[in-house]
């Protein structure tokens, strides 16, 4: 990736994309199951970019490697999401008793929701490439997580607000008689995959240079 606009053309490049998109599409019907095997398959295809080569990884069942990635998303997205979900279920259980008190909870839970859910979009991208390149515990470290997120606060908001992108890609799956979405979910993680790599490169090479400082 030249830059990280060039990860939403990138999977229409790749030969054979529409037969990937297709059967990928069709796995990803499968519960769950499906779900796993397209991360792993996006990971695949960051591994290809990395080698150089501008391709889809071949669709099916890469559980293996899409398990690591579906636990560290589980697990902040639950640990994310447990005070604002405290907060809405009390204010809701005060208000059926006929307090008016309780809608300021709900309503407090309800910005704490949006509040978490913009930190989980900013922390998507270190998240994917730590689980990418080191692994399920590392993910949980979250001080590494951080402080890769916030090595360079610019280009995490450009990979953060991309992923975005690509989700809202998705969602016109679904005024395409609904299933449609399962394909288009397929192509916004072929483009994710390209933005990741396009992070790794800018994040290392950050890295290798490191801070400069006027004389």
């Amino acid at each position: 990736m030249n830059s990280a606009g060039d990860a939403f053309p990138f999977p229409f490049r790749s030969p054979g994309w529409l037969g990937t998109i297709v059967l990928q599409g069709l796995i990803l019907i499968i519960p769950i199951i499906g779900q796993i095997s397209l991360l792993g398959w996006m990971l695949l295809t960051v591994d290809n970019l990395r080698e150089g080569r501008q391709e889809l990884a071949p669709a099916g069942f890469h559980l293996s490697r899409g398990i690591r990635l579906f636990g560290v998303e589980l697990v902040y997205g639950i640990v994310l999401a447990i005070i604002p979900s405290i907060l809405a279920t009390i204010g809701a259980s005060i208000m059926q008793q006929g307090n008016s008190a309780g809608a300021a909870l709900v309503a407090l839970g309800n910005l704490l929701s949006l509040a978490v859910g913009l930190l989980f979009a900013f922390l998507l991208p270190a998240l994917i490439l730590i689980t990418y390149e080191r692994g399920f515990s590392a993910a949980l470290d979250v001080g590494a997580v951080w402080r890769l997120a916030t090595a360079d606060v610019s280009n995490t908001i450009i990979a953060a607000l991309l992923i975005l992108v690509t989700q809202l890609i998705a969602a016109v799956g679904l005024v395409l008689c609904f299933v449609g979405i399962y394909f288009t979910s397929v192509y916004a993680y072929g483009a994710t995959a390209g933005i990741i790599d396009w992070y790794r490169r800018i994040q290392t090479r950050e890295a290798s240079v490191g801070p400069s400082f006027a004389g």
